[in-house]
């Protein structure tokens, strides 16, 4: 297995491979730059196809984190870990505590919170044998309804940049998975008329949508083929592809999944096609920023994260016009605009 020769390899600092024998652990971290402050991004639980597909994700992430936590002013560098197994299988007390030990040894370089298939209450159990991580129960609690609502606001950045207006009474979106965060976003754009069409691989999830917010419900496959104003993919990354992107007729891509494009020449195949799409790194962050009000000396303060959530959408329409005036595409923009942040500080 290569790492250094990785695709996604950008001159990382640190890249960790954890084992735990007793507990089954195998885990890897990755610290992509602590320029800004120290690493922060959740840990993802996921069952990867091989070891190399694990490396791949976490490279991935962890600069998407840092990029991330720039754009969003926060004073964080990028960093993610992945936990290999199925979570169906896999999770307990030992498994959570022996990953807790592995970021003690990294003695603060990098912080970790919930992700995909982790949970508050796995992180407090991490909590256990080290300090190192964040979003606790208690304290900032669950992000995920912070990352719905800047998802939300994006959603009416982007559709007021290309209609001039923010209003989503009937217009038609379709939600590829449906997940905690994605729950709250179609909880949103139910609250203000907007149509639902929605998928996921647990049945239960979607029934839960549908019952709830009036949902139509379509297959896995059949999402990116529906003739809706946008396409939300808040499931696993990479949905955004040559595959799909002939399929998709949505005018606006945004969702909360991260990693949306398979590969960056696929941002500016959307811009040809006149289709916006708001940077995943960018609309996502909501859960990143409410996690650091956790670290403020005074205590958690909900008004001021939310308060920061919401200059996501003015973030995206800076985003969009610049795309618009220099003729770029937005993923670009918002990588050029990390890129400033990093270098000049915030």
């Amino acid at each position: 297995m290569t790492v250094f020769n990785q695709v996604e390899f950008d001159n990382h600092e640190q890249v960790v491979f954890c084992s735990d024998k007793e507990s089954g652990l195998k885990a890897i971290i990755a610290v992509h730059n602590t320029k800004l402050g120290p690493a922060v991004g959740g840990c993802r639980l996921w069952d990867y196809a091989s070891d190399e597909d694990a490396v791949y994700d976490v490279l991935r992430l962890s600069k998407g984190m840092t990029y991330k936590n720039a754009v969003a002013r926060l004073p964080f560098g990028g960093g993610k870990s992945v936990i290999i197994g199925d979570a169906k299988k896999i999770k307990s007390e030992a498994l959570f505590r022996a990953f807790g030990r592995q970021l003690e040894r990294l003695s603060g370089s990098y912080y970790s919170a919930e992700d995909v298939n982790i949970t508050t209450g796995d992180v407090a159990i991490m909590n256990k044998e080290t300090n190192y991580v964040l979003g606790l129960e208690g304290k900032s609690g669950n992000p995920s309804p912070f990352t719905a609502l800047g998802t939300f606001l994006g959603i009416k950045a982007a559709f007021k940049h290309l209609n001039g207006h923010e209003d989503l009474s009937g217009v038609k979106v379709a939600v590829q998975g449906l997940g905690a965060v994605a729950y709250g976003l179609c909880k949103h754009l139910h609250s203000v008329g907007a149509e639902l069409f929605v998928t996921d691989i647990n049945q239960a999830s979607i029934d839960r949508v549908v019952n709830d917010f009036n949902a139509k419900a379509v297959g896995i496959d059949e999402i990116y083929d529906l003739d809706v104003d946008v396409y939300a993919p808040c499931a696993l990354g990479a949905t955004v592809n040559d595959e799909t992107i002939p399929r998709i007729k949505a005018k606006i891509i945004a969702g909360c999944a991260n990693n949306q494009l398979a590969e960056c020449r696929h941002g500016e195949i959307l811009r040809e096609k006149g289709v916006l799409y708001a940077p995943d790194y960018v609309i996502n962050a909501g859960g990143i920023i409410n996690v650091w009000y956790e670290t403020h000396e005074g205590g958690y303060n909900e008004a001021a994260s939310t308060k920061h959530v919401e200059g996501i959408y003015n973030t995206l329409c800076e985003i969009f016009d610049r795309s618009k005036i220099e003729q770029k595409s937005t993923h670009l923009i918002a990588d050029e605009l990390a890129q400033e942040i990093i270098k000049n500080g915030l």
